[in-house]
């Protein structure tokens, strides 16, 4: 389930701001620098607005099935969406997490298509393909190649009037499994049981939006075959469903198709959404919460009214504004000018009926988390009593159509055109909610916002203080699932499958091809390579500078380096101080991300192009004149190690953190976490910082790469306007030494990390490979690796999830760096079923690596799905700039991914086995574990293999 983030755990994010620099530059800074507020002027915000667009036909069958259709020929795909007016908050009492289970439940396949969901869809090449639950609604998504549209409105269509035969009672109790290990995964996070309480107290039973859309584990387990046959009867008919397809297809296509795959289904009953009142509470209240979070934490709660209310579009912009928008009133105080907090945050989420409000901030380690809160309440107060200024009105609802605009380039996915028409007509009754929420925010006038903040935030709010420390309370567990593999008739009477009504698979008759953008390249007037595509689905342009740097850069002793240096490009230039860099960046609706990798340190720019020039002289101002002030080093380092010390309470980073020494060395440049330690980021200082910039972010280090609608010229002679003079400092240009790597091990052992009070175990399985991803075989490798453990359908993950119900989900996969390729096994997985988990896992992988190879059934799959995606996969402007990095990074040619497919037909059983029988060895696996070890080491001793215990953050 991809439900709407905890707004709780959304306040633990650390923001990276800072305050207003002192002037001092670097030695070497001689670039040319733009007084501040001298930017070229951005395009009107009512122009901007008349760019976002989503024609469409609609229509409703005679069985009551509304159809959706929106034509855009960019690429021969097609995104297909169905949306279910039935969500968590129409649950009856003792029946939560239905609608999620169900979710589940139905993609375990049909009467016609009775395997696993996920064998039609890589049949088909699909991609972006999920289903998600919230409160309001069940949806399913899938983009497929063209040709294969009338296969995948079959599907929908079978599991929409033909599911019920296909469900067994093994189908049940193994979904039931893998949903609560989905909250088991959850809850075990770090501020994982924050929601809960959130919603609990906002909305106190009985209530329809009482309890969140996963569930208790009480009514998960008590789910019984009537209870799920009658909730399907009862929310999934065609009236009560809406088809949207987007893409290249016309209405007149899609009718044709929908009714015949559709149109026999019979009506269902309709679910009329659960009405439901905006609470308010009767006095403020207040909770404290302890969990494995580094610093503490103050957030504020109100109840808000829904999607369809007059003030949503206000209450937006001014959480934005409050705490969202990188220039936020509680960035500026609490987190640049007075320092008191790491991270702020503020939001509106809102659902159909019902929404949240919360504000929040992340106390710095230090300081007194009741000044924090007195000082957040404070400044509530002053900005519901003064209400914002039309700058930042303007500013909040430029960056947010500039960010609509962009997202609509995706047709489906999970926030794509498909996705925004059907929210709208489930959710609204009307596909054009958008286009009405963009009108309101045209006009929308600082009283407008200050009237709705009054109304709804000077109502007695929920202070929920989340401080370190251990879980107080007993966690509430599942009962045991039985097994699967009970031997016994009642269990192979449980799996049998009735066909209500034979339905034919279609054909699909042809392969759609990709196209990828021809690729150009030239070189700025200072020699700097570009490499230039042009896509004009949208008006927007995409730029990476791209530094041949990232984490490997680090010096052993001063892991970190790069990422604070990096935290700090946009903290502050020598004209301009970072508060004064995010309004303009907001004021131009443009992003630029500055962030690493492995092996490139990179400078992104999203911009609409009507406002290229400006937002280009902003991206050369925080490339070229850094100020690196003292005094904003000193609080991005706080924030780092913030950071760091949160990595060290959080599963997944506390198993990569144990691995990457031991597989690579700990003198590796790949052998450190890209984070740094606490003690290495202390000791860094501002000559370390200056001189990452002089050695590392250089013209003659860096490439530049280019996704547009506007033609090559027009791009190169921006670019030659900012950056043409940009000439590299005297100093050396930065060298990496990479020497010898850790051999690998000659045996496998296991280091347990003991996280106490923990739900669930982190398994993190890795070994380094002799694999080079420039070789021929490198496809063949991923392709051998797709069947163990690759994709959803992989021996891996069916075996845990689909099997044992386990875990929500397990992987296998390669951490492809420059220099080296490692293989990893992930899967988080149950406590009490931690050893029997590895155990298999050991199985699974040794039995592929020597006796059970790739099927022929497997290969057939695998290379038919990885050619029908191709296509899909390069639909955004931002997936073929990554692709272009890529084939820079491994030398490969502009068209690498046109010539994929043949050499994915190329592929045998034997040459996906020898690849990856070559790269691994199912006995030299180290294995991290992270969980309590009082739950799990008696079970992992029982492997046989040596076993290591540390303490968490040893």
């Amino acid at each position: 389930m991809k439900s709407v983030l905890a707004a709780g755990v959304a306040s633990l994010v650390l923001a990276a701001c800072t305050t207003t620099p002192n002037g001092q530059s670097m030695a070497n800074a001689s670039a040319p620098v733009a007084e501040a507020g001298t930017l070229d002027e951005p395009a009107a915000l009512a122009t901007l607005i008349d760019e976002v667009q989503i024609p469409y036909e609609k229509f409703t069958l005679d069985n009551g099935l509304d159809v959706i259709v929106h034509t855009d020929k960019k690429a021969p795909i097609v995104a297909l969406a169905v949306w279910y007016n039935v969500g968590s908050k129409d649950e009856p009492k003792g029946q939560t997490g239905f609608a999620h289970l169900f979710e589940h439940l139905m993609f375990n396949g049909s009467e016609n298509a009775p395997e696993d969901y996920f064998q039609y869809l890589q049949e088909m090449g699909a991609t972006d393909y999920n289903g998600t639950t919230n409160f309001d609604r069940t949806n399913y998504f899938q983009t497929v190649p063209k040709p294969a549209l009338e296969r995948a409105l079959w599907l929908e269509s079978d599991r929409m009037g033909y599911l019920l035969g296909a469900i067994t009672q093994e189908k049940l109790d193994n979904q039931r499994g893998v949903v609560q290990n989905e909250k088991r995964q959850g809850d075990n996070q770090p501020g994982g049981l924050v929601f809960y309480e959130i919603v609990k107290t906002l909305f106190p039973a009985p209530h329809p939006y009482d309890h969140t859309p996963i569930g208790s584990m009480a009514d998960l387990d008590q789910a019984s075959m009537a209870d799920v046959q009658n909730w399907f009867r009862d929310n999934y008919g065609p009236n009560n469903a809406t088809v949207v397809l987007a893409g290249d297809v016309t209405a007149a296509e899609a009718r044709t198709l929908v009714e015949k795959y559709f149109g026999p289904i019979s009506r269902g009953p309709v679910n009329d959404p659960a009405q439901a009142n905006v609470p308010e509470l009767a006095q403020d209240v207040r909770t404290v919460m302890k969990d494995q979070v580094a610093a503490t934490n103050i957030s504020k709660y109100w109840s808000a009214p829904g999607i369809t209310d007059r003030e949503l579009t206000a209450l937006t912009v001014g959480t934005q504004i409050l705490g969202g928008l990188s220039s936020s009133r509680l960035d500026k105080t609490l987190v640049r000018d007075e320092q008191l907090a790491v991270g702020v945050s503020a939001g509106n989420y809102s659902w159909q009926r019902v929404g949240v409000l919360n504000v929040g901030a992340t106390a710095r380690p230090g300081v007194d988390p009741a000044v924090v809160e007195a000082r957040l309440n404070e400044l509530v107060a002053q900005f519901i009593a003064e209400g914002p200024t039309e700058d930042e009105v303007r500013r909040a609802a430029t960056s947010t159509v500039s960010q609509t605009i962009r997202g609509l380039e995706q047709v489906g996915g999970f926030g794509g055109k498909a996705v925004t028409l059907a929210s709208g007509e489930v959710l609204a009754a009307d596909p054009d909610f958008y286009a009405r929420q963009l009108e309101i925010l045209a006009t929308l006038t600082p009283g407008e916002v200050q009237s709705a903040m009054q109304r709804w935030m000077t109502r007695p709010a929920l202070t929920l203080v989340l401080e370190p420390g251990e879980r107080e309370g007993e966690y509430e567990e599942a009962a045991s699932v039985a097994s699967a593999t009970a031997a016994t008739d009642e269990a192979a009477g449980a799996s049998e499958i009735t066909v209500t009504k034979e339905r034919p698979k279609p054909p699909i008759a042809t392969t759609a091809t990709l196209d990828f953008p021809d690729v150009q390249h030239t070189r700025l007037a200072n020699g700097m390579e570009l490499h230039y595509a042009m896509r004009d689905a949208v008006p927007a342009t995409y730029i990476t500078m791209s530094f041949d740097a990232g984490t490997a850069s680090d010096p052993v002793d001063k892991r970190g380096l790069e990422a604070l240096a990096l935290g700090l490009f946009d903290e502050g230039t020598t004209t301009m101080d970072s508060q004064e860099i995010a309004e303009a960046s907001e004021r131009l609706g443009a992003s630029i991300s500055v962030g690493g990798g492995f092996d490139r340190s990179s400078f992104t720019l999203s911009t609409l192009s009507a406002n290229l020039t400006p937002s280009l002289e902003l991206m050369s101002d925080i490339v070229r004149n850094p100020a690196f002030a003292p005094a904003e080093i000193e609080r991005v380092r706080a924030q780092q190690i913030t950071g760091i010390e949160q990595e060290l309470r959080t599963p997944q980073s506390i198993a990569a953190r144990t691995l990457a020494p031991i597989i690579y060395g700990e003198d590796s440049p790949y052998g450190g976490a890209d984070s740094g330690t606490v003690a290495s980021v202390t000791a860094l200082t501002r000559d370390d910082i200056t001189g990452f910039k002089d050695r590392w972010i250089r013209p003659d280090n860096g490439q530049i790469f280019v996704v547009s609608d506007r033609p090559m010229g027009e791009i190169t002679a921006a670019l030659n306007k900012v950056f043409g003079d940009w000439q590299a400092p005297t100093v050396a240009k930065g060298t990496k030494s990479f020497g010898d790597m850790a051999a690998v091990p000659e045996k496998a052992r296991i280091v347990l990390v003991n996280r106490p009070n923990s739900p669930q175990s982190f398994i993190l399985g890795g070994q380094r490979t002799p694999v080079d991803a420039r070789d021929e075989t490198y496809v063949d490798f991923l392709n051998g690796n797709n069947a163990l453990g690759g994709n959803f359908l992989a021996r891996l993950n069916m075996n845990l999830r689909e099997t044992k119900g386990w875990s929500y989900g397990v992987s296998g996969f390669p951490q492809t760096r420059e220099k080296a390729v490692a293989y990893n096994i992930a899967a988080p997985v149950q406590a009490d079923r931690t050893g029997d988990a590895l155990a298999e896992l050991i199985r699974e992988t040794g039995e592929f690596l020597d006796t059970r190879g790739v099927s022929e059934a497997e290969l057939d799959r695998i290379v038919t799905a990885e050619i029908g995606e191709l296509p899909g996969q390069f639909e955004t402007s931002g997936a073929v700039l990554g692709a272009m990095q890529n084939n820079a990074m491994y030398g490969r040619p502009d068209n690498y991914y046109e010539l994929l497919a043949d050499r994915y037909r190329s592929q045998t059983r034997s040459s996906l086995d020898e690849a990856v029988r070559a790269a691994i060895d199912a006995n030299r696996f180290v294995w991290v574990v992270v969980g309590d070890a009082t739950v799990v080491e008696p079970q992992l001793e029982k492997l046989g293999l040596d076993v290591e215990v540390v303490q968490m953050g040893q």
